[in-house]
């Protein structure tokens, strides 16, 4: 049975999908933007931006009782991978030790001409 996922502390969804969904103990989420879900507005650099995404990441998985370190896979969408090491640095701050495993792709456009997006797949 799938159960959805909601939080004021990531934004809400663009489009006919769910921030999160859980099934059977696993957490995935929907790719997160870096919108800063006070403002609506998105930071300009890659840094902030992954920062940013990866703090809605936190919000929707704390809203089930869970943290990043209950994350086992990731994938990162960049619109440009020149921008691969900057964001990697920005990501390297957020999951440490046991890392999860990760996909990283370039992709021709994100919603809202983002440079980066995130999405994750995490368990109790």
């Amino acid at each position: 049975m799938k159960k959805i996922i909601t939080t004021d502390g990531a934004p809400k969804a663009i489009g006919p999908y769910s921030q999160a969904i859980e099934v059977d103990g696993c957490i995935y989420t929907s790719g997160q933007l870096p919108i800063d879900p006070k403002t609506g507005q998105m930071p300009e650099t890659v840094e902030a931006q992954t920062r940013q995404s990866l703090e809605n990441v936190k919000a929707i998985l704390k809203q089930r009782g869970l943290n990043l370190g209950t994350v086992f896979k990731t994938t990162v969408f960049l619109s440009d991978m020149n921008n691969f090491s900057k964001m990697n640095a920005v990501y390297a701050e957020y999951f440490s030790g046991s890392f999860p495993a990760r996909s990283c792709v370039e992709v021709a456009r994100l919603p809202k001409d983002a440079k980066v997006e995130i999405e994750v797949i995490a368990a109790e």
